[in-house]
């Protein structure tokens, strides 16, 4: 079987840490052997029990006191010094050869899809066998703007990234039915998400320039709490590596 590198990514607060908790639990139900990477310095708790900790070499507060840097420093020190890792967690990730590894990342997410270190990181990883799932943030994706804006940050991700990308509505549990219908509605109907922008504004050139380059894709609902939308994720996952997908087509 392939082995599949799963990095979790979206906007502080999005859920990625207990969606990759969620998805985990969810893999040993199945007896499917996985290992766990939290990459976020900064974590104050991480629910899931992590094979590969990146607070175990440094932390946020610790790069903070001895570069005499605030946390947005400290933040980007931390990015840069993660490479400097790589030795280690591949040979944690030889050790235990796992199908599936799940990447939980920085809550800052453009810490991780901006810096070059990001990219040296999925390159050492194995970017042919990696994926990623980028979570929508329920309260900001409520408002046609706030989805169009995360729209454009996921697709930023895929171009910096370059591996295959699955959208999730996280938390979608926190919303009422109403909510999600229309939130997954404008993922597959771009016209229907055209008639909530008003016309004439720079939003609006945005959603044309996406619209117009076949940049929307729908969402998958999820739930980190009941473990909604979890088979679907790992069904996409299946079709990406083993369904004879075109990966550039699926990626642009």
């Amino acid at each position: 079987m392939k082995q599949i590198v799963v990095y979790f990514v979206g906007i502080a607060g999005s859920g990625k840490t207990y969606l990759t908790k969620a998805f985990s639990d969810w893999l040993d139900s199945r007896s499917v052997d996985h290992m766990t990477i939290n990459l976020d310095p900064g974590a104050d708790y991480v629910p899931y029990s992590a094979d590969v900790d990146v607070r175990e070499w440094f932390t946020l507060e610790d790069v903070m006191q001895k570069y005499h840097v605030g946390p947005n420093g400290a933040q980007i020190i931390c990015s840069d010094l993660l490479v400097t890792l790589l030795d280690d967690i591949k040979f944690e990730i030889d050790l235990s050869s796992p199908s599936f590894i799940l990447i939980d990342t920085p809550g800052q997410m453009e810490i991780f899809t901006v810096r070059e270190s990001s990219k040296v990181i999925v390159e050492a990883l194995g970017r042919e066998r990696s994926a990623m799932v980028f979570l929508f943030d329920p309260i900001v994706s409520k408002t046609p703007l706030g989805f169009l804006s995360q729209l454009f940050m996921a697709n930023s991700a895929v171009f910096r990234l370059e591996i295959p990308q699955i959208n999730v509505l996280s938390k979608s549990d926190t919303l009422g039915e109403e909510e999600v219908e229309k939130i997954l509605r404008w993922s597959q109907d771009v016209d229907y998400l055209g008639t909530f922008l008003e016309k004439k504004t720079l939003s609006l050139e945005l959603f044309r320039a996406l619209k117009d380059s076949g940049f929307f894709r729908p969402l998958i609902p999820v739930s980190a709490m009941n473990s909604y939308g979890l088979e679907d994720i790992y069904d996409c996952l299946q079709e990406f590596f083993y369904g004879g997908e075109d990966i550039e087509r699926i990626i642009f």
